[in-house]
């Protein structure tokens, strides 16, 4: 399924070590198991995507179950067509990317940030984890049964590339009332997520299914790992900062919506 990210041509790999195409590209794989196949002079970062702080605190997060009913919900959506070859694309950490695993796939996961894929390749020595950019996706071309993304940027024109005929592809995304009693607290004037125009191009809209239901965070730490993890805690002040501080136990609102589509 893998294309080498510097010619394009089918690339394999070789031993526990290292990957390898037919032009003599090779990528080392790294001691936590997965391959990085980021070119480093088309990056702008040299460590993109997701940091240290937003990885451990979506890990610890999601290592508690708080979102394991949209996780069940994916899968089960998964499971309805079969698919062998599955990719994931934007896997984080690979709590998805874990759960969705079973004997008999081949799945694989991708992100930009390699620090997301240290805490992935450790957990399912049966998944292929690779750094690379969804906009430049290292798979051969048709060669995916289902991909999904989840809260992850849209990559279409790749999406599209890989993704075998008559293909399917889930993307999960924000629910309406996503979080919304934590926008109340931090913001003065908080607003709903807007859900966008189910239609893309180059895919059929099949169904969206809703999954929306209040948790209760009983300790701070979980409090504050659920707003480490979103990208409203870099654009918050310190002193509403405060105020999730003084938080112990919260009710919150989690919402989410899977989309799927077929290629066409």
């Amino acid at each position: 399924m893998l294309r080498c990210p510097v010619c394009k041509e089918p690339i394999f790999k070789q031993n526990d070590k290292i990957y390898c195409c037919s032009n003599n590209h090779s990528f080392d794989i790294a001691k936590k198991g997965y391959v990085n196949f980021l070119l480093a002079h088309k990056m702008n970062s040299k460590l993109p995507g997701d940091n240290k702080l937003m990885v451990d605190a979506r890990s610890a997060f999601l290592g508690k179950g708080y979102y394991n009913i949209f996780r069940d919900n994916l899968k089960k959506i998964i499971d309805e067509y079969n698919p062998i070859n599955i990719l994931d694309a934007g896997c984080g950490e690979g709590y998805y990317t874990d759960g969705i695993y079973q004997d008999g796939r081949t799945v694989i996961g991708i992100d930009i940030s390699k620090t997301a894929l240290q805490k992935a390749a450790p957990k399912n020595k049966n998944i292929t984890y690779i750094t690379a950019s969804l906009f430049d996706i290292p798979l051969q071309n048709e060669s995916t049964d289902l991909l999904f993304s989840l809260f992850a940027p849209y990559a279409g024109e790749e999406f599209h590339r890989v993704l075998k005929k008559d293909g399917i592809m889930i993307l999960g995304i924000p629910g309406e009332n996503h979080l919304i009693e934590l926008k109340n607290v931090i913001y003065e004037k908080p607003y709903k997520n807007q859900v966008k125009d189910y239609e893309l191009s180059g895919f059929k809209f099949q169904k969206a299914e809703k999954i929306e239901t209040k948790i209760l965070l009983e300790c701070q730490e979980d409090i504050l790992n659920l707003f480490q993890m979103t990208p409203y805690y870099y654009r918050t002040k310190q002193e509403d900062l405060e105020k999730i501080h003084s938080l112990s136990k919260f009710d919150v609102t989690i919402s989410f919506e899977l989309l799927v589509y077929q290629k066409i």
